[in-house]
């Protein structure tokens, strides 16, 4: 009888919460509504600045494709192909765009999509692949032309808070932040050539954003991003620029000549090889130009004289900076302009001279 008694209370406990529950939820879900948004209140002042700063700059920044001809696989027509895509920048009203050397070096043709998604022929003005500058034109309308506000680099500290604009990984329009790590890196061209004063930042850098602009926090431009440090070839906290007062001194020379008009001494050099071998420290002539300013200022090339090698004169220093490199002479005369007379320090016969000397363009 027990047993029959607590089998009926079982079957309407189980019957009465059947009907109950779904009467329950059909309760609750009616009266379901949006909850009331809770005021936000003003958007912190470094938001505001970045929000203004990407407002402002985006429409300067571009998007870069390099196109290249391949052979079809089942013909011989070329068909065009996208090779690559990085960043860059309007320089100038004229439609002058700045971007990384590497970035084009290997197209047949290239392409610029302005932040209106409008895609322009670019033509390619000149190129400095030791700095990994390049300069392209493109003939857009006046008013789809907005120049990037230039700033210096000089006066960079580290701690200073920095934004990246480009387009990584075929993402168009995108900021990142962080800041200046360090100044004064090192990093090497496509050519194996130094690039010193790089700008080392930590604002996330990806395949895609070399050529774009890297800004300080009032939104001029302080560098162009060109590569990272990643074993994964991708963003590990390090990426570097090429610091803006380099870029704005060597820019007007590719406008202007296609290329950068190095000073120079009017001599060529001994293979570096062949200094270590003789345990040499400096740079030791080889030949002197005629007519140039190493022969105006008597600097002795290594000649033979009765059937023995004499060696020539061998430069140690550049205006009182130790020289031990054909790139340390490099990156001290790059110092000068065409024109400029500097001071040589040089060995002969065992004994220091120094010679004055005026520099001459070279190719």
């Amino acid at each position: 009888m027990k047993t029959s008694l607590l089998a009926v209370f079982v079957a309407i406990a189980l019957a009465l919460w059947l009907l109950v529950d779904p009467l329950q939820r059909y309760f609750f879900r009616s009266n379901a509504e949006p909850r009331a948004v809770t005021a936000r209140g003003d958007l912190a002042a470094d938001e505001q600045n970045t929000i203004d700063i990407f407002r402002n700059t985006s429409p300067s920044v571009v998007h870069v494709t390099s196109i290249a001809l391949r052979r079809g696989f089942f013909s011989m027509n070329a068909v065009e192909i996208p090779q690559g895509t990085g960043s860059g920048f309007v320089w100038d009203q004229q439609g002058r765009i700045v971007t990384n050397f590497h970035v084009i070096s290997d197209a047949n043709r290239v392409q610029v999509t302005m932040a209106d998604n409008s895609t322009w022929k670019a033509v390619l003005v000149g190129a400095a692949p030791d700095k990994d500058i390049a300069v392209l034109q493109i003939d857009a309308p006046l008013q789809q032309i907005h120049p990037i506000a230039i700033g210096r680099s000089k006066d960079l500290l580290v701690g200073q808070k920095v934004f990246a604009i480009g387009n990584p990984f075929g993402f168009d329009q995108t900021i990142t932040s962080g800041i200046i790590s360090a100044l004064n890196r090192e990093i090497t061209a496509v050519t194996g050539r130094i690039i010193h004063g790089a700008i080392q930042t930590d604002a996330a850098i990806n395949p895609g954003n070399s050529g774009g602009p890297l800004l300080d926090s009032g939104g001029r431009l302080i560098g162009v991003n060109t590569s990272i440090y990643s074993p994964s070839g991708a963003y590990a906290g390090i990426g570097f620029a090429v610091p803006v007062d380099i870029v704005n001194e060597i820019v007007p020379q590719l406008i202007k000549h296609g290329k950068i008009i190095r000073p120079g001494l009017g001599v060529s050099l001994v293979d570096e090889r062949v200094t270590k071998n003789l345990g040499i420290e400096g740079v030791l002539i080889l030949g002197v130009e005629s007519g140039g300013p190493a022969e105006a200022a008597g600097l002795r090339p290594t000649r033979q004289f009765r059937g023995e090698v004499v060696l020539g004169d061998i430069i140690v220093a550049v205006a009182g900076v130790r020289v031990q490199s054909y790139e340390d002479l490099r990156t001290a005369i790059e110092k000068f302009t065409v024109g400029a007379e500097i001071s040589l320090t040089i060995l002969r016969d065992g004994e220091k001279i120094e010679v004055p000397l005026r520099l001459t363009a070279i190719n």
